[in-house]
Parts: structure tokens; sequence; C-alpha cells
């Protein structure tokens, strides 16, 4: 019996020293942090933080074109934002030394037409819709990736996951305020007042709403091929289809149309440019590890950090509805990234 406790002793001795070890080598951080992370595997938590700096920087992006005021027509921004992006692309490309052309040709031409047309979409969208609606019709994307990654790639779609989309969606709403979010029965619950609320939404064009939704479920496709090529594709290849297919897609648009910038202009189309590529190939990055349902859900947060710019850099009031949109989102991400992957 002596020998048989000594035995365990040691066991148990020893594998208090190889914990002890893992701990030392694994990073400090907050507690928080570290209750967050759980035990997920470092490149998940990695793959977490280019999700969180990807929707910073595609947040940064819309104050770049917040700030060309509408003096230049979309397929110019379209256009001039591609060629930056092609640019930079060619540039890592060749440092990576890895070929541009990629093995899944037509996919990858898929994904920059899916994101190409998105994107139009979008921008037609905010062109005949009040701000606050199209961007509520655009972040329906997260719910309708997770049923696309579901039909076409067989993910499921988990309970922890699709909790964060489903808060992420109402944090949305209340965080852009579409007009018919100033109910009594919503007013009376967040104290915000329904007087300075636009006329009801049964206004909206239908066709102008069709745009907005087609759009969501285009960048939805979008990301969903974006998970799938990442497989057997370097990230850069991936990036560089988009502005491939965007540059000869948006050029007929611009017959006759385009405006020569101005050097204000032209910083901000650089600054355009610059962060859409970062937003990019963080995105590509994230959904080469995560489930594009988690991914996306992540991304809710893009919309809290727009807030915030809108307040900082255009005098847009906060109001409680938004602080409580806020707070979904946060908890949304906050889900998203604790949530571990399946093994």
């Amino acid at each position: 019996m002596a020998p048989f406790c000594e035995t365990l002793r040691t066991s148990v001795r020893q594998r208090a020293v190889r914990r002890l070890a893992r701990d030392q080598q694994r990073p400090r951080m907050h507690p928080l942090l570290n209750a967050i992370r759980g035990s997920q595997s470092p490149k998940e938590w990695r793959a977490c933080a280019l999700l969180i700096l990807c929707a910073l920087a595609f947040s940064v992006m819309t104050v770049c074109v917040k700030q060309l005021g509408g003096e230049l027509p979309v397929a110019e921004i379209v256009l001039v934002r591609s060629l930056i992006s092609i640019l930079i692309t060619l540039v890592m490309l060749k440092q990576a030394q890895v070929s541009p052309w990629g093995q899944q040709r037509s996919l990858l031409l898929l994904r920059g037409a899916l994101g190409t047309t998105a994107l139009l979409c979008f921008f037609e969208a905010l062109a005949r819709l009040p701000l606050a609606a199209a961007t509520l019709l655009q972040y329906t994307y997260p719910t309708l990736t997770a049923l696309s990654a579901w039909v076409w790639l067989g993910e499921p779609i988990r309970r922890r996951i699709g909790l964060a989309v489903l808060l992420g969606l109402a944090g949305v709403m209340l965080v852009v305020q579409p007009e018919w979010i100033g109910s009594p029965v919503l007013g009376s619950l967040t104290g915000s007042s329904t007087t300075s609320l636009a006329p009801s939404t049964a206004a909206l064009p239908a066709v102008a709403v069709v745009i907005g939704l087609a759009g969501a479920l285009l960048t939805a496709l979008a990301y969903v091929s974006v998970r799938q090529l990442s497989v057997r594709e370097h990230p850069l290849v991936i990036v560089f289809y988009f502005p491939l297919v965007s540059v000869p897609a948006t050029l007929p648009f611009l017959w006759g149309d385009a405006i020569w910038p101005s050097s204000v202009q032209w910083f901000w189309l650089v600054g355009v440019g610059v962060f859409t590529q970062l937003g990019q190939v963080w995105l590509t990055e994230g959904l080469a590890t995560l489930p594009a349902a988690r991914a996306t859900s992540i991304n809710y947060v893009q919309v809290v950090f727009a807030a915030l710019w809108g307040v900082m850099f255009f005098a847009e009031p906060i109001t409680s509805t938004m602080v409580v949109g806020a707070a979904c989102v946060l908890g949304a991400t906050l889900i998203s990234l604790s949530a571990r992957q399946p093994r």
C-alpha cells in the first residue's frame, strides 16, 4: 500500500509542476480577459482580436467616407478604394512570395463579384434610405451569414452564437434607432423621447428596402465564400480578388460622371483605401480560423465604434437608447469571444 501511495503522490506532484509550467508560459492577462478567453487556443484568441481590429478599421473607413460629404460619385470612391487595395495587396504578396492568382479561381472570382455587388447595393441603399434604416438592413448580415454557413458549409448554429447574433441585432436596432424604435412601450423602458423621431418606416420605398436586404445577403454569402476559400487559399489572394473584380465592375458607372478629387478629398480617399485593406486582411484571417456565424457576430462591435466616432467627430447626440443598444452589442461580442469551438 505504501509504494502505491508514494507513486500517487509523485504523479500528483508531476502534474502540478506541468500545470505550473504551462501557466508560466501563458501570457499574463487581466483577470477579466482570462475569464473571457477561458480554454480557447491562442489561435482562436488571435482570430477574435483580429476581427475586433477589423471592425475598428471598417468603422474608421466609414468616417473617411462621411468626410467626403457625398461630393464624389459612389462608384468613384469604390474604384479608388479598389485601386489602392490592389497596389497594397500586390506589394504584400510579393513580400510573402505568394502568387496572386490562387487555385480556386472560379470561387475567388465569385467572392469578388459577391463583395462588389454587396458594396454597391449598400451604397445605393444609403442613397435611397435614411442612414439608420440602411444601416439596420445591412446589419442583418450576421444572421444571414449563420444561416448561409449552415446551408453551404454545414456549420452548426450553436445556441450561444445564436444568442449572440440575436442580441447583437437587437443592439443594432437600438443604436441606429430606426423610426419605429420610438414606440411608447420602448420609450417608457429606455426613458427616451419619441418626439424627435422621423415618420414611420411604412413610408420607406419597397425597392430600396429590397436593395438593402440584397446587400446584406450578398455580404453574408461573400463571408461564407471567404470561409470556404481560406481552407486552401492564402488570405492575401482572397483579398486580392475583391478589388480585382471591383475595378472593371465600377468603371461603367463613371462614364461621363467622374470628378477629379481635391487634395483634401485625396487624403480621405487614401484613408478609405488603407483602412479597407486593413479590415479585409484581418477579416479574412479571422474567418480562416473561426466559424462564419461566430466571426460575423463579433463584427457587431463596429456599430459601437461608428456611434463613438459620430459623437466625437460629428457632434451626434448620445441617447439612453444608444447606451442600451451599445451594451447589447458589447454583450453579444463578449458572448462570441468566450465561445469555444467544438473539438
